[in-house]
């Protein structure tokens, strides 16, 4: 009895060890290589379960990825044609696309496959960066870089049944023995730009300051120049006002300028003077001080013989100082000493002048004498 249940025992588990090892599941992420004896009978791409002969003596089943992978690269030294060096980190992703193919060339080897995509990968990059200048890997480039390098790579790994999906360049940098020689030159560089434009902007600045002083100089020649005309055309229109005033009544001439005279002399407070009582400065003055009479028929005042010019002056053809509005003065009018305004005319006749302005207040001399009105027609007699 108990070596019945021993031999059923024993043909129990030689079935289950005969069914177990006849099949094989493959999943979605795998695929699936039948050998018999080291030949390859079938490849199995679609998940599901599958069968062969029992034992692994004569049919063996690899299983071989069927997913994306990644081929990683960190801290690759490459040369740009300038001469400048990079240290670029990048990473690629394939696809074991002929299972057969690479069972063949690879002995369905992972570890072999990525030493010499690893391999291939950097010569690949070292290739592309070589052709290009300093900035082309920080430009709008880099793409094209990675699609250049994706396209050399393919070809050669297509032979171990494998397939480049893409290739993507994580850092660029500068090599740390380089990064502070090209930040060096790249600081001359600007510093020597910098000297350049300030060069030029004084260049320039000085220039437009010899403008300017030039210009300024002239404006103010022209200006002095005008003011003194007028000024002479002011000067001589007032003698002949008052040429015109002496004609008309020379007494009451003469009594106005001792009048302007006593205002002139006798400011301020407690001013003494010293003089004969039979001086001519006082003649007006005193108990025994006669005014002028009023000439009741007044001669008409003279008229220039020619009409009163004043000079127009044309101002300099040459353009104000890049636009900053510097334009000829406009020719200031003139003020007589009576208050009128005279306006410089080109041409034409000079109007005559306005009223007088009204008299000032009778001065007081020390010992109390007030002198009177030089207008007043009919002064009141002095004080004693």
């Amino acid at each position: 009895m108990n070596n019945r249940l021993i031999v059923i025992g024993v043909v129990i588990l030689a079935a289950l060890y005969i069914l177990f090892s006849s099949i094989y599941v493959v999943n979605e992420r795998e695929q699936a290589i039948v050998l018999r004896f080291g030949e390859i009978t079938e490849v199995r791409t679609e998940p599901g379960i599958y069968f062969k002969i029992p034992t692994d003596i004569v049919d063996s089943v690899q299983i071989i990825e069927d997913r994306l992978l990644r081929q990683d690269i960190a801290d690759l030294r490459v040369q740009v044609s300038g001469g400048a060096f990079y240290e670029v980190d990048a990473f690629l992703t394939y696809r074991i696309t002929d299972p057969r193919l690479f069972r063949v060339s690879a002995q369905g080897q992972l570890t072999v496959v990525e030493d010499r995509i690893a391999t291939r990968f950097a010569a690949v990059l070292r290739q592309v960066y070589g052709l290009r200048e300093f900035n082309a890997a920080l430009s709008e480039q880099r793409p094209e870089m990675m699609r250049e390098a994706r396209d050399l790579i393919r070809p050669d790994v297509e032979e171990l049944g494998i397939e480049v999906i893409d290739v993507r360049i994580l850092r660029t940098e500068l090599a740390a023995d380089v990064f502070e020689r090209t930040y060096d030159r790249m600081r001359a560089e600007r510093l020597a730009e910098a000297a350049l434009l300030r060069a030029r902007g004084q260049e320039q600045a000085q220039s437009l300051r010899a403008i300017a002083d030039r210009q300024a100089v002239e404006i103010v020649a022209a200006a002095t120049r005008d003011a003194e005309l007028i000024r002479g055309t002011g000067d001589a229109e007032r003698n002949r006002i008052f040429a015109g005033a002496y004609g008309q009544d020379e007494e009451f001439f003469e009594f106005f300028r001792s009048m302007e005279s006593y205002r002139n002399a006798l400011t301020g407070n407690g001013t003494t003077m010293v003089l004969s009582p039979d001086s001519e400065f006082f003649r007006y003055f005193g108990s025994n001080g006669e005014l002028p009479p009023a000439n009741p028929n007044p001669a008409p005042p003279t008229q220039p013989a020619t009409p009163l010019e004043v000079p127009v002056v044309t101002p300099a053809d040459e353009p104000a100082l890049d636009g900053l509005g510097i334009e000829s003065a406009p020719v200031p009018t003139l003020t007589l000493e009576d208050g009128s305004a005279l306006e410089p005319t080109v041409g034409t006749d000079v109007p005559p002048p306005a009223e007088a302005a009204p008299p000032p207040p009778p001065a007081v001399l020390d010992g109390g004498d007030a002198v009177p009105n030089a207008v007043d027609p009919a002064p009141a007699a002095p004080a004693p």
